[in-house]
């Protein structure tokens, strides 16, 4: 984490002009990510979390200030951005093998071989546990193992940021904790920068350096940034006893709950 701005979000603007009129979603945005660092957006419905999240990807331009990525200005979509939405987005007619080739052959294709590019697809789906998926379609594996497939396709592009949007947020309790615990692993392997949209503080504190919390829409903008001080690797069993998870979540829970509170029409 030696470089200080990685991700550098410097005075950020986005206005949106619909028929209805203008929408300020987001102002006054400043963030800097660190190279290697695992941050969360959270806050609730309409704060412009996905926004933000589409700025970083280059799918939306900002209406003012800069977005920066390894010092270059993001002008748009790159895979050296690689994003993993909620719905999985998988080729129905593809194989989980196919699916994750279709992205590598897109980035490497005119620089490696089809030994190499089989390499690389392989090397991905070992690293999500889905070797033995290898020849099946979406319809003939779990949702969890269909997300996996996602995250195994973003990682496989070798991007220099993971953008990740509620990549979990379809999924039943159980699900969600093993791949939660996996994304873990993963991100300890590879060492990818990390930015993921989520509404659920337990997944915020466990996997996060930094927790960045949004105010409520319109005109969303950075409300507080927790610092999650908690040894790596993480054990969710061990953290359930430790004092400091028990903190950071109060924290959140407390900006979001009580400084962030919805009125109760928004709330229902």
């Amino acid at each position: 984490m030696d470089d200080p701005k990685f991700i550098d979000i410097e005075g950020v603007e986005m206005v949106f002009h619909t028929k209805k009129g203008t929408f300020h979603a987001l102002r006054e945005i400043d963030l800097t990510v660190r190279k290697g660092e695992f941050i969360t957006l959270i806050g609730h419905s309409g704060c412009g979390k996905s926004t933000l999240l589409n700025l970083i990807a280059g799918l939306l331009k900002p209406s003012d200030g800069v977005l920066l990525c390894a010092n270059r200005e993001i002008a748009g979509p790159s895979p050296e951005r690689s994003v993993v939405f909620q719905n999985h987005s998988l080729l129905p007619w593809l194989t989980c093998y196919e699916n994750i080739h279709l992205g590598v052959e897109r980035v490497f294709g005119k620089t490696e071989s089809k030994a190499q590019l089989r390499e690389r697809t392989m090397q991905a789906l070992a690293l999500v546990s889905l070797t033995a998926a290898e020849t099946k379609r979406p319809h003939e594996i779990s949702g969890g193992m269909k997300q996996r497939v996602g995250i195994a396709r973003a990682l496989a592009m070798e991007p220099k940021v993971l953008l990740m949007d509620e990549p979990f947020g379809a999924l039943d309790a159980l699900t969600r904790a093993h791949l939660q615990d996996e994304l873990l692993k993963i991100v300890a392997a590879t060492q990818s920068t990390v930015v993921m949209v989520t509404h659920d503080v337990d997944e915020a504190v466990l996997l996060s350096d930094r927790i960045v919390m949004m105010t409520n829409g319109p005109a969303a903008t950075i409300g507080e940034i927790v610092d999650v001080k908690l040894e790596r690797p993480r054990d969710r069993v061990a953290l359930a006893q430790d004092a400091r998870y028990t903190e950071y979540r109060s924290a959140v829970l407390e900006f979001l709950y009580r400084k962030q509170a919805h009125p109760a029409k928004e709330a229902a």
